[in-house]
């Protein structure tokens, strides 16, 4: 059950200072947040300040009552639209047990990617018939594991995988067949997943082919296609086209037609709104689909992203070639900026009203000179001890967080009406080191010394 109704909006004290963009920043914060009297970023009502002294940093911060405002408009604006339909969060984009379980409070069905996301999305509670198994390569003990989860749907990517469903079920199981639609998103490289050379589903002649044979199986029910052109997609016009390709596939009881609507990160980029996108599927979905088939879609970036904050404690800040401010994490919790090169905008979030002076190298702790957050930030003089907030990190970046240079996950808290709720704690070096107890263990056993190799000379 929802805890807030999708039609209200924050009314919250959001200031344009003069000396700095901020005004044009709080279109890419969090819905819920806001400056309090002393000047810090507030989110969900909640000083950033007091999150920093509970959790520490880096802390991913979301905005609950946002997030889920942001679910119940797809959700009540595909259906008001198509009333045979059905939104999936696209899981990959944040991956907790907290996100699985508000999507299903919600009235999401959820997509999952692999063996790690349907262990957590169940742990969460969530109904195994609202699952959607996604995935190139799934194998085996995956695909075990989820029929013997009673999994709802299988989005089947290929022959192989049909080979191994052939020696798995042993009861009906509904699929959905992933087809190529030859649309090339208008992304970066590595998010655009429609194009002819995509290494996800088949192209329209294999996946006829693949459909025969899934419709001559006694225990194989399928029930439609499915596609996804790619990600951070900033306009409509390909999201119509991907349907109208997707009709040349066949008659079915199902379509559906993925996710991949972008989300704003700076001020120039413009994104479509959940309204504008939803027409422009909906209006393609009533010239070429049936009326009476079940439309999905698979909303994950534009679901989550803008409820994300991240926030950091400035550690060293150094005029060299260049004005360099250096914080407690990077590439480790940010690794999405170092693959797609996407823009990101950030603020000295406990100097909020301050104009800003000086132009910076905002860098992460990692050992990459690649390890830049934002390039050319503008912001005050920062010193040590500062906080910076870095919008629009809801999605992908706890997802691709990693250990490089030994770095641990940050914690993740829910915020809404006043008060913070942990949902995922901080990774300790104590997990870290966990992985390694069997070394631990041989060390016991094992001497370690070095094999002698009589065909090399003593150099002694």
């Amino acid at each position: 059950m929802s805890i807030i109704s999708p039609t209200a909006e924050p009314t919250i004290e959001q200031p344009s200072p003069e000396g700095t963009r901020l005004g044009e920043l709080w279109s890419i914060f969090p819905e819920e947040s806001g400056c309090d009297v002393d000047g810090s970023l507030t989110v969900g009502g909640v000083s950033v300040n007091e999150l920093a002294e509970q959790y520490g940093t880096p802390l991913h911060i979301i905005d609950e009552a946002g997030l889920r405002r942001q679910a119940r408009r797809f959700v009540d604006g595909l259906r008001e639209r198509w009333p045979n339909s059905d939104v999936l969060f696209a899981s990959k984009s944040l991956p907790i047990v907290g996100m699985y379980r508000l999507a299903q409070e919600e009235g999401l069905s959820i997509d999952v990617a692999g063996g790690g996301e349907l262990k957590l999305a169940l742990a969460a509670g969530v109904d195994p018939e609202r699952l959607h198994f996604h995935g190139n390569a799934k194998t085996d003990a995956e695909l075990q594991d989820a029929l013997d989860a009673g999994i709802g749907v299988i989005i089947v990517d290929n022959e192989h995988e049909l080979d191994r469903l052939e020696r798995l079920l042993t009861r009906p199981q509904r699929l959905l067949l992933r087809v190529i639609p030859g649309v090339d998103a208008v992304t970066h490289a590595s998010q655009a997943t429609g194009g002819d050379d995509s290494k996800f589903g088949l192209p329209m002649d294999q996946a006829l082919r693949a459909i025969e044979r899934m419709r001559a199986h006694p225990l194989m029910d399928f029930e439609g296609v499915h596609l996804h052109i790619g990600s951070q997609i900033l306009g409509t016009e390909q999201f119509a086209e991907a349907v109208e390709k997707l009709s040349t596939a066949g008659h079915f009881n199902t379509y559906d037609v993925g996710g991949g609507l972008g989300v704003k990160y700076t001020y120039s980029e413009q994104a479509p709104s959940v309204d504008e996108y939803l027409d422009a599927i909906v209006e393609a979905a009533k010239k070429h689909l049936p009326a009476d088939a079940k439309l999905m879609i698979e909303p994950g970036r534009s679901l989550v992203a803008r409820s994300g904050v991240t926030l950091y404690r400035v550690v060293t800040v150094k005029h060299t070639g260049r004005v360099f401010v250096a914080v407690d994490g990077g590439m480790a919790d940010q690794l999405d900026i170092a693959l797609t090169q996407q823009r990101y905008e950030a603020v000295l979030a406990n100097r909020l009203t301050e104009p800003w002076t000086e132009t910076v190298q905002l860098v992460g702790r990692q050992c990459e000179s690649g390890d830049l957050l934002v390039d050319g930030a503008p912001l005050p003089a920062a010193k040590p001890g500062d906080l910076v907030a870095m919008p629009v990190t809801g999605a992908y970046a706890y997802t691709m967080a990693n250990n490089y240079n030994g770095a641990l996950r940050p914690a993740i808290v829910f915020v809404a009406d006043g008060e913070a709720r942990l949902v995922a704690r901080r990774e300790s070096y104590d997990d870290l080191l966990t992985l390694h107890e069997p070394a631990f263990a041989a060390e016991l056993t094992h001497s370690f010394r070095p094999i002698h190799n009589p065909k090399l000379k003593d150099t002694q």
